[in-house]
């Protein structure tokens, strides 16, 4: 018996000196792994370790947003209207993942048209005439706008319609190529968050 007690001594003793200082380790190592949440009373991260992005695209959006009419020292906080912009980033998100296209060419451009139901025929009708006067104004493509029961028939035609290569981007980037391209849109963003009057946005 004595010489099974020492034997196990001989084996256990070794194995907790290991443990130990591995659990100290342990103890010790405030790495942040996936998955890991704070408690109250534990270390907060660093501000090394703090995301960056918004987590939604629209939420995102909006604090970029704010943070341009915080950094400006002519911000009339009483005209900003957040939620403004909140539904015309609805509207996106709607016009963009929530209504059908079609397309086909014509003499020196395309037409295209676009469908959707419920809540996306009112995107679809707002976004593409706040966008079509904006590309007007910026000496853009000829827009022809036609609305339709559940959405609108857009003809986008090049200024000059023997520009092979205007006619050939005007098809190659599609309808909502023609939405997005642009730094137009943006500025809207902040048009509509600052409470500027436009007159051709359901917003």
């Amino acid at each position: 018996m004595t010489n099974r007690m020492t034997l196990l001594a001989l084996v256990v003793a070794p194995a907790m000196a290991i443990a130990v200082p591995a659990a100290a380790a342990q103890a010790q190592d405030h790495t942040h792994k996936p998955g890991m949440v704070h408690r109250p009373g534990m270390t907060p991260p660093s501000a090394t370790t703090v995301p960056t992005e918004g987590g939604q695209a629209a939420f995102a959006a909006i604090g970029e947003v704010i943070r341009m009419l915080e950094a400006d020292a002519t911000t009339d906080w009483s005209r900003v209207n957040l939620e403004r912009l909140r539904l015309h980033l609805k509207d996106m998100d709607l016009v963009t993942l929530r209504s059908t296209v079609g397309s086909a060419p014509v003499a020196g451009g395309a037409v295209f048209t676009i469908r959707g139901s419920g809540d996306a025929i009112g995107a679809i009708q707002r976004m593409t005439q706040a966008h079509g006067a904006m590309a007007s104004a910026k000496q853009g493509p000829r827009i022809v706008r036609i609305s339709l029961a559940d959405g609108v028939r857009l003809t986008v035609t090049a200024r000059d319609t023997s520009d092979t290569l205007a006619v050939t981007r005007i098809r190659a980037l599609g309808f909502i190529g023609l939405m997005a391209s642009g730094d137009h849109h943006i500025a809207h963003h902040l048009m509509l968050a600052t409470g500027a009057a436009i007159t051709d946005h359901g917003h």
